[in-house]
């Protein structure tokens, strides 16, 4: 059915696009009429809705139904706003030309888009694409598949937290989930809380070998990719991967150290790093950062490549240049494999195989390419210079190519001139000076004679239009050529189509060694990449020992946008409390240590005057403010669950770093907690960085306990911040001066310093009391009933109560 008005029965065109939809009905059909795409009834109101179009009518004898549509040549800008919010697109083109259609022309569905399914570069970002699925087993299993470039992988975890961090991880386009978790009411609010992404539907059976949930997912991953690629999608061969063999960054450790996305402004440590040339160089340094090594010799391998770039500018500065000129082989690659390449792709193709040699020739032996030079040959002798977007508009073939071709078009230029010929032959035959011979899309070819010489028109010219100062003719013979002509354009585009579908076909069976020059030549733009960042920002090669040692320590976003004072830090298993006041900053040292133990354990260099650090198993992290208010949770909840993370799965080669712990609650509460944990870490003898105003705890009697502060001072204009690390704690919090910087009111900050004054007057008063009391005392010459009596009179000292008001 089709939302409309009239009895029927609808028009053929309506009853085409009616059969399409219904084949498709959770896809938003755009069914190509001429040069838009148009949507019919209630689709065309969603349409216009959500793209903001004018609504307007495609009527009949008996119909009239709703209609909007867009522009083809605005299709990707629309098709881009469309899937962002949530649409699934099915494409349906017109298959045949509308001169040589009998009748209807014919239309089929050739793309179905979906956020985690897009292969079209033109609406695909840099990043990797993952469409992900998630099924229950032993544990959860869970895969990632990018279509567009055929990666595909998946591992099996045992807890749900374990499996948000690894979404978390590779932040899917859209994710398919097992029947048991999209029917579980729980379960799904608390996915879609946290993930925003599509959701979609597809058959778990399983599929291939291993543990039962991995090859469920592996099933709904390749059904689902068919299902919008067509059956002969192929992805490469499934990766099973253990998250363990990499250092563990839990979600609240990306978030807290801003790796990928800001928590505040624009900068991230991803868009410090990323100098690379190349998308598929883009994707590869941001698989580094979510998979930081575990082993030296790995990681002292991509050091070595790194630095060899730093100390060669000129070869760092060749490469570079030559990679900035690369297509996205990887890509390329998987769309060649689907039969989705385009004229312009082979075109790309092209002009990167013709950089390779260069490459070689600049690296010699250290870079080892596949050879592709037959197929830059076969491309070079096939393809004109200047390429169309779609197939369907010819000119993609060089002349001298195909023999057949050649003479196709030989025929047409042979016809064409006998139309040149036309025009001088009937003038010399009529005596008409101004005839000429004309085209357009309505009467095809025809010859023009002014109204001044009407009268010499023989009378074989039939005319076929008449305009105010000219008419125009034909003559039977001109039709028989036009139609010649017509059947030798047609023959001409079939058989270019034909052609380049051969040599399609030949770059086709070079998609593996694409895939491998694409891997070769993405770790070389990573290496020069990071090599620019330590050039440019005067970083230095870290080594990997039994302790942490940094020197001259900066924080690599903080420093690209202000001054920085850089900092040391000394450690081996050791308790740190980092005390100072607010906005001194104790959460950038803090976290600039986090993201130099990062950076070195992905091989790259390090902001710092010198570097050795232990090889961490895991960042863990608890900094900075976060409630979960539509999960009915508080700041003070959530730290907790995340401090319970930490103590559950640190160990004593993890970095742990704790900002502000127990300030969710009252400061006794506060203290407490802040104690229990701190000791808690001591004796997991994990490395902890631990910011706190609580300056009890730097007298913990704690054998590996470490005390820094930041350095501020009390000056006649205010307070100075130094952002100086010194060792010992803190002399004082300086919250009431930080409180007049952030503007309050001059007499609230003048009330809080005279309550300030008499809150620790009392404090070290009672303390005085209490402790003369005590050394007044001959514990030996009291009676239990004395005794008692005496615990009551501490405590109300201690409390400031009357003695009356304590029971017992």
């Amino acid at each position: 059915m089709l939302k409309g008005e009239g009895p029927g029965p609808l028009p053929p065109l309506l009853q085409q696009y009616v059969e399409l939809r219904d084949r498709y009905p959770d896809y938003l059909l755009l069914f190509q009429v001429g040069d838009f795409y148009e949507c019919f009834g209630e689709d065309a109101e969603r349409l216009a809705r959500a793209l903001g179009l004018v609504l307007t009518h495609k009527s009949s004898k008996d119909f009239t139904t709703p209609m909007a549509g867009i522009p083809i040549r605005a299709f990707d800008a629309y098709a881009e706003r469309l899937l962002k919010m949530g649409f699934r697109l099915a494409v349906a083109d017109q298959v045949e030309p509308a001169e040589e259609a009998e009748g209807l022309v014919r239309r089929e569905v050739t793309q179905l888009l979906t956020p985690g399914t897009l292969v079209q570069e033109t609406l695909l970002s840099k990043e990797a694409n993952y469409l992900a699925a998630i099924a229950t087993g032993d544990g959860f299993g869970v895969a990632f598949l990018d279509v567009s470039t055929g990666e595909f992988k998946g591992t099996l975890l045992k807890s749900k937290s374990a499996l948000y961090d690894e979404l978390f991880r590779h932040r899917p386009a859209e994710v398919l989930l097992a029947p048991e978790l999209r029917e579980n009411r729980e379960f799904l609010e608390e996915f879609q809380k946290r993930f925003p992404v599509m959701l979609s539907e597809a058959p778990f059976e399983p599929l291939g070998e291993g543990p039962l949930a991995l090859r469920r997912v592996q099933g709904a991953l390749l059904w689902y990719a068919r299902w919008t690629q067509g059956e002969g999608f192929s992805p490469r061969p499934f990766r099973p991967y253990d998250p363990g063999a990499f250092m563990h960054l839990p979600e609240a450790t990306l978030r807290a150290l801003e790796i990928f996305e800001p928590i505040r402004g624009q900068d991230t440590l991803f868009g410090v790093l990323d100098e690379t040339r190349t998308a598929f160089g883009r994707r590869l340094l941001q698989s580094w950062l979510r998979h930081p090594l575990l082993e030296a010799g790995p990681l002292e391998a991509r050091l070595d490549r790194v630095e060899r770039f730093v100390r060669e500018g000129a070869l760092r500065e060749g490469v570079r240049r030559l990679l900035f000129r690369l297509a996205d082989l990887e890509r390329l690659a998987a769309r060649l494999e689907m039969g989705r390449a385009s004229p312009r792709d082979l075109g790309s193709l092209r002009r990167s195989l013709e950089i390779l040699p260069e490459l070689r020739a600049l690296l010699g032996e250290e870079v080892v390419l596949p050879d592709l030079g037959s197929l830059l040959e076969e491309l070079r002798a096939a393809l004109e210079e200047e390429l169309p977007l779609k197939l369907s508009e010819g000119g993609l073939i060089r002349q001298g190519y195909d023999p057949h071709l050649d003479a196709l078009r030989q025929a047409q230029r042979e016809g064409v001139a006998y139309f040149l010929e036309l025009e001088e032959r009937e003038k010399a035959r009529t005596g008409i000076p101004t005839l000429k011979v004309g085209y357009n899309a309505v009467f095809g070819y025809y010859l023009e004679v002014t109204r001044p010489y009407y009268e010499r028109v023989p009378s074989e010219y039939k005319a076929i239009q008449t305009l105010k100062d000219r008419q125009r003719y034909t003559l039977p013979e001109i039709k028989e050529r036009e139609r010649e002509l017509y059947r030798l354009e047609a023959q001409i585009r079939r058989r270019e189509e034909e052609v380049f579908l051969e040599v399609r076909e030949r770059a086709r069976k070079e998609a593996e060694a694409l895939r491998e020059a694409a891997r070769v030549l993405a770790e070389l733009d990573v290496y020069t990449a990071l090599a620019e960042v330590a050039v440019r920002y005067g970083y230095v090669r870290p080594r990997f020992g039994d302790r942490l040692h940094i020197r001259g320590g900066r924080h690599p976003v903080v420093e690209r946008r202000t001054s920085f004072v850089p900092n040391d830090l000394e450690m081996a298993h050791e308790l740190v409390l980092v005390t100072g006041p607010n906005m001194a900053g104790k959460s950038t040292y803090l976290r600039q240590t986090a993201l130099i133990a990062l950076l070195a354990q992905i091989g790259s260099f390090v902001p710092a005057e010198e570097a050795t650090l232990p090889l961490f198993d895991r960042i863990l992290t608890r900094i900075g403010a976060s409630d979960d208010l539509a999960g009915g949770k508080s700041t003070f909840m959530v730290e907790m669950e995340e401090v319970a993370l930490i103590l559950k799965e640190a160990t004593e080669r993890s970095l742990v770093l704790l900002d502000e712990v127990g300030r969710g609650t009252s400061s006794l509460d506060g203290v407490a907690i802040a104690t229990a944990v701190a000791e808690a870490l001591h004796e997991r003898r994990c490395y902890t960085l631990f910011a706190t105003h609580y300056f009890e705890l730097t007298a913990l009697p704690l054998s590996r306990l470490k005390n820094l502060h930041v350095a501020a001072k009390e000056e006649e204009g205010g307070l100075t911040f130094y952002h100086q690390v010194l060792p010992g704690p803190a002399s004082k919090s300086y919250g009431v001066e930080v409180a007049r910087m952030a503007g309050l009111p001059k007499e609230v900050v003048e009330r809080a310093k005279a309550l300030l004054q008499v809150l620790t007057a009392r404090r070290e008063g009672v303390a005085e009391a209490v402790l003369e009391k005590l050394i007044s005392l001959d514990p030996n010459t009291l009676t239990p009933l004395e005794a008692l009596r005496l615990l009551h009179e501490l405590k109300a000292l201690a409390l400031g109560a009357p003695l009356d008001t304590i029971k017992g």
